[in-house]
């Protein structure tokens, strides 16, 4: 059987006379008989032994466990296992990073809004769900049957979200924690209450408002216009608390109340909502045009 030297034993493997040496001396390709002058010498098979150390030392693995794995004291298998399981703890570590790093540099974050995005991203599954639930518990406390509309409101970050995903999350979560988009979202939900008549199936306000007026301004119809009269009348047989419909538009115009609503689908993987700004500007326009303010008939049911 042929024996290789150090040197020719490098240049199979591509690898330097050095790093060879040092392998041999760490035990992981112990050289397998020695020359008339007593240099250590290798058969054929150190060269896939070489090949298989660096394969693994290009995937991360360090040298004492690439050691036990050529000497079979653990299986390749366990090693590799539990290689990538620790490479993907790493990855979502790494996401994490890129996504505080990534907002706080879209938003100009400070100092303590980059310490507080890094906060919320090291929550666990069970520490986020515990700051929505706060969040939704204080919308809608006292207010019955809102369940369902609390269950749409709830970001679900997966197990593997993307950086989108991520960024929306942080965004998101630094958002529900406002004190004062609380407040706003408080107020939203006691209008809503306010408004729905449990004894008749009417639709949500907004989603009525959105219904009948959209078309209009997609048409380009002018709010202030004799045609937006009827749009009008249509809403308010429905719902004849103008002060009461006016107030819940005007709340749900806020800026924060969209934007979360845009978080929320990024989070869950939803498609973009549709932007409800421009349908209720139109709407509250139209409204006050000192057109006619009273319904044409009498509010029935959808």
């Amino acid at each position: 059987m042929e024996l290789l030297s150090i040197g020719e034993l490098a240049r199979r493997t591509g690898l330097t006379v050095k790093t060879v040496r040092h392998y041999a001396d760490r035990g992981i390709v112990p050289p397998e008989g020695r020359s008339p002058a007593g240099h250590r010498r290798w058969s054929a098979t150190a060269v896939a032994r070489l090949d298989l150390v660096r394969t693994l030392r290009d995937l991360g693995l360090d040298l004492t466990t690439i050691r036990r794995v050529l000497h079979r004291e653990t299986t390749l298998a366990e090693v590799t296992t539990a290689h990538a399981e620790a490479l993907d703890v790493q990855i979502r570590t790494l996401r994490l990073r890129r996504a505080v790093l990534t907002a706080a540099s879209r938003h100009g974050a400070t100092q303590q809004e980059l310490q507080r995005m890094h906060n919320l991203a090291g929550l666990s599954a069970r520490e986020r769900d515990a700051l929505i639930d706060d969040f939704l518990d204080q919308t809608f406390d006292g207010l019955d049957g809102f369940e369902g509309i609390a269950r749409s409101l709830t970001p679900e970050l997966p197990d593997e979200p993307d950086t989108t995903q991520l960024e929306a999350w942080l965004e998101l979560a630094a958002l529900s924690r406002n004190p004062s988009f609380r407040t706003v979202m408080r107020l939203l939900a006691e209008q809503h209450a306010a408004l729905r008549d449990p004894t008749t199936l009417r639709r949500d306000p907004i989603a009525t408002v959105r219904d009948k007026a959209e078309p209009a301004l997609t048409a380009g119809i002018n709010p202030r216009s004799p045609a937006a009269e009827s749009i009008v009348r249509a809403v308010l047989a429905r719902y004849p608390d103008q002060e009461g419909l006016t107030a819940q538009l005007e709340t749900a115009g806020d800026p924060r109340h969209e934007r979360y609503r845009e978080l929320l689908s990024a989070v869950n993987g939803w498609p973009s909502p549709e932007r409800l700004g421009p349908v209720t500007n139109w709407f509250l326009t139209a409204l006050r045009s000192g057109r006619p303010a009273t319904p044409s008939q009498p509010d029935q049911p959808e």
